[in-house]
């Protein structure tokens, strides 16, 4: 069994939470789609985590601290260049430093591992490209898509939980079993943990054994989030706002 999760983006209580959750399950690895960073009150915390993950994909946002924020809202951008002075304090012994940046510099931008593909956005654009439930109408679109992967991918990037087919898109329950043989092709986004926009705040992560997929949602301390958030000056009081409305 594995967890897969995404979308932390700087929410040590979250992680926390869901990394709880997970050890209920004797998952053998933990995979990580992307987006440690960002957003988020405690970048520091959650890069120590994901550096302990069995894998981890490369996000925008670590592909923004590292170079530029291409395509960034004023807030997100604010938020990396923050995160980015926190990764340089300089108050952090130097070897700390160093192996927190040569960590996210060597993520890959995608693992392929036999017919299941890692991605934090799409097969064709791992990095950047986003696919939301409403493209699902975007029929040549989605054909494109899906010609550019073997069975199944795992991705991240929207925050909304879901399950895209050749047919149409799935809204997930949680906490029950999806057979993903059961599909010839099937884009599978994992949700968010650390700022999901699905109308539900609860973190979001799925448990796969190598066929079949249950996705979960775990409740945590959102208001200490919110708090932290609210708090640094150097973050925008409308990701606080937000995290409050999973949205």
């Amino acid at each position: 069994m594995d967890a897969i999760i995404s979308d932390i983006h700087s929410n040590v209580v979250a992680l926390k939470a869901v990394l709880a959750d997970i050890e209920k399950f004797a998952c053998r690895r933990i995979i990580c789609l992307g987006d440690i960073i960002g957003y988020g009150p405690w970048p520091l915390d959650c890069v120590d985590f994901a550096m302990g993950f069995s894998l981890t994909v490369l996000g925008n946002h670590e592909d923004a601290v590292l170079f530029e924020p291409v395509g960034f809202n004023l807030r997100a951008e604010e938020a990396i260049t923050w995160s980015r002075s926190q990764l340089n304090n300089r108050a952090v012994p130097v070897e700390l430093r160093r192996a927190r940046w040569n960590f996210l510099g060597d993520l890959p931008r995608k693992k392929q591992e036999g017919d299941i593909l890692y991605v934090h956005g799409t097969p064709r654009e791992p990095t950047r490209e986003y696919l939301f439930p409403k493209d699902i109408v975007d029929k040549e679109r989605i054909e494109t898509l899906f010609k550019t992967f073997e069975h199944i991918v795992f991705s991240g990037h929207t925050h909304i939980a879901g399950i895209f087919t050749p047919e149409g898109y799935i809204n997930p329950p949680v906490d029950r079993r999806i057979d993903l043989d059961g599909f010839e092709k099937v884009i599978v986004n994992v949700g968010a943990v650390g700022q999901p926009r699905d109308n539900d705040w609860r973190a979001s992560y799925v448990l796969f054994d190598g066929r079949f997929v249950v996705y979960r949602r775990v409740e945590y301390d959102i208001q200490k989030v919110v708090d932290e958030i609210k708090a640094n000056p150097h973050l925008d009081n409308y990701l606080a706002e937000r995290l409050m409305k999973g949205m």
